[in-house]
C-alpha cells in the first residue's frame, strides 16, 4: 500500500499556495526558474507571459512587476508590437523606478523628440543594426527646425518656412546620449527576453569630443575670491573653488555634516530642483560621491564666519525663519535654489572682470590647479567624488599632457651640456609652470 506524500516539495506548496491570477512558478530542467501569468496586451486583450531567473524569487518578482503594471492598465510590450509601444512601457514601468526624476525627464524627452519619431513604427521583433544606423546618420545630417517644426512655431520665420535652411543639427554629445537611451530600452528587452539581442549595441557611434571647459587660472582664481570678499555666501564660494564640491552637493551640506573641529565635511547628499517636488534632498550622483573631505583652513574660517552670520539673520528673521538645517540657505532660512546660485555667481565673475564661466567649471578649475601642483590623480579623485579613476584621467586628459611637457622641458636642462648651460643662461626668474604656487 502507497503511503500518499504529506510532504510535498517546496515548489509545489507555494505553487498551490499562490491566489487565482498570481501565476505560477517552478524550476525548469535546466536548473533556471520560470513563472508565468496572464497580463494586459495591446488592443485591450490578455496574453500569457513568462519571465525566467536564477532564483525563484527572482522570477517571482519579474512576474509580480508585470502583472503590477497590467493591473495599472499599462499594456505588456509584444516583440510584435512596435518600437514605440514598449519605449513607452519601459518609460512608465521601468525607467520610472531606476532612474531619478531629471533623469527621467530628460529620457522622456530624447524618446518622445526623436525616438519615436525615427524608429516607433518598426516592429521591436524586427527592429535591426542596420536601421538603428542609418537614423543615426540621418538624425545626424537632419536640421532640426524642419524636423520639428521648430521654424513654424516663430513669430518671424527665419528657416524652412521661408525658403532658407539653418542647418542647425544636434550635436555629436547629444546623438550619443540618444544612442544610449536606446541601447539602455533594448537592454531591459533583451533581459526580459522579449528580443534576443540589444541590436543598438552593434551600432559604432565613435567617441564623440568631449565638451570643452575653460578652468580658471591661479590669477583668475585669485581674483574671484578677492570679489567674494564680503559677500553672504563667501564660504560656499571658497568651498566650491577649493575642493571642487558640485553645486548640489554645497547647496545640500548641513550644519551636521560639518566637523569644524576635525576639519571635515561628510558629503551625504545633493539638492535639485525637480519637476513634482520642487527643492528636493536626493542622494548623491553615484556611491562614490557619498565621501568625506578634508576642509582647508581658510574654508574653516570663512564656515565660522558664516555660522555666526546665519545666527544674526536667525534673529532677524524671527518667527519667519524656515528652520531647513542648511548651511548655506537664503535670508529666512529657506533653502537656495540652484538658479539663483548661478545668478549670485554671474554677477561674482562681473564684479571681478572675469570671462564668463559656468559654475561646474569651478570644480575644473579646483583639478586643474591641485594637478598643476603635482597633486596624485587618485587623491583629486577620492576628493572630487569620481566613481572610477578612469573618469578623472580622461576629464583632465589635457592637463595632465601639458604637464607632461613641462616635465620633459625640466628634463632637457638637466641633461644640458654644462657649456651650454653657461653659453645660454636663463634670465627668467619665474619658476617652473608645474612648480608654480597658488595661494
Amino acid at each position: 500500500m502507497t503511503t500518499p506524500d504529506t510532504n510535498p516539495s517546496p515548489s509545489t506548496s507555494s505553487r498551490r499556495a499562490r491566489a487565482n491570477g498570481d501565476g505560477t512558478v517552478y524550476q525548469r530542467k535546466d536548473g533556471r526558474w520560470e513563472a508565468a501569468g496572464y497580463v494586459l496586451a495591446v488592443g485591450d486583450t490578455r496574453k500569457r507571459v513568462r519571465v525566467y531567473g536564477t532564483t525563484r524569487k527572482e522570477a517571482l518578482a519579474k512576474l509580480t512587476e508585470k502583472i503590477a503594471a497590467s493591473n495599472r492598465g499599462v499594456p505588456a510590450p509584444s516583440a510584435q508590437g512596435s518600437v514605440a509601444a514598449f519605449l513607452t512601457y519601459w518609460l512608465e514601468t521601468v525607467a520610472v523606478h531606476r532612474l531619478r526624476e531629471n533623469t527621467h525627464t530628460r529620457y522622456t524627452a530624447v524618446v518622445r523628440l526623436y525616438l519615436i519619431p525615427g524608429l516607433g513604427r518598426k516592429k521591436l521583433s524586427k527592429l535591426t543594426a542596420k536601421d538603428v544606423r542609418t537614423w543615426l546618420d540621418q538624425l545626424r545630417t537632419t536640421c532640426q527646425c524642419c524636423a520639428r517644426g521648430l521654424d513654424t512655431a516663430r513669430d518671424q520665420p527665419q528657416c524652412c518656412a521661408v525658403g532658407k535652411c539653418c542647418s542647425k543639427r544636434l550635436s555629436p554629445l547629444t546623438i550619443a546620449y540618444v544612442h544610449s537611451v536606446l541601447k539602455s530600452a533594448l537592454e531591459h528587452a533583451v533581459r526580459e527576453e522579449e528580443i534576443p539581442r540589444n541590436v543598438a549595441r552593434n551600432v559604432r557611434m565613435g567617441t564623440p569630443r568631449p565638451r570643452r571647459f575653460e578652468p580658471l587660472t591661479a590669477k583668475e582664481a585669485r581674483a574671484f575670491l578677492a570679489a567674494t570678499e564680503g559677500h553672504r555666501l563667501h564660504a560656499l564660494f571658497e568651498l566650491a573653488l577649493r575642493t571642487g564640491l558640485r553645486k548640489g552637493e554645497l547647496l545640500g551640506l548641513r550644519w551636521e555634516d560639518l566637523d569644524l573641529a576635525g576639519g571635515t565635511a561628510s558629503i551625504r547628499r545633493t539638492l535639485q530642483r525637480t519637476h513634482s517636488g520642487g527643492l528636493t534632498a536626493l542622494p548623491t550622483k553615484t556611491q562614490s560621491s557619498e565621501r568625506r573631505i578634508a576642509l582647508p583652513t581658510p574654508c574653516l574660517h570663512s564656515l565660522e564666519q558664516h555660522r555666526d552670520r546665519q545666527r544674526q539673520e536667525r534673529e532677524a528673521a524671527g518667527v519667519d525663519w524656515q528652520d531647513s538645517c542648511y548651511v548655506f540657505t537664503s535670508l529666512d532660512g529657506a533653502p537656495i535654489d540652484p538658479a539663483n546660485l548661478s545668478r549670485h555667481f554671474t554677477a561674482l565673475l562681473r564684479r571681478a572682470r572675469l570671462r564668463r564661466i559656468r559654475f561646474h567649471d569651478l570644480r575644473h578649475s579646483a583639478a586643474t590647479l591641485l594637478l598643476e601642483q603635482g597633486v596624485e590623480l587618485v587623491v583629486i579623485k577620492e576628493l572630487l567624488g569620481h566613481a572610477h579613476i578612469g573618469v578623472t584621467a580622461t576629464v583632465y586628459a589635457h592637463v595632465r599632457l601639458r604637464l607632461q611637457h613641462d616635465a620633459i622641458d625640466l628634463l632637457g636642462n638637466a641633461l644640458r651640456h654644462p657649456a651650454d648651460a653657461t653659453a645660454k643662461p636663463d634670465d627668467s626668474d619665474d619658476l617652473p609652470f608645474c612648480a608654480a604656487p597658488v595661494h
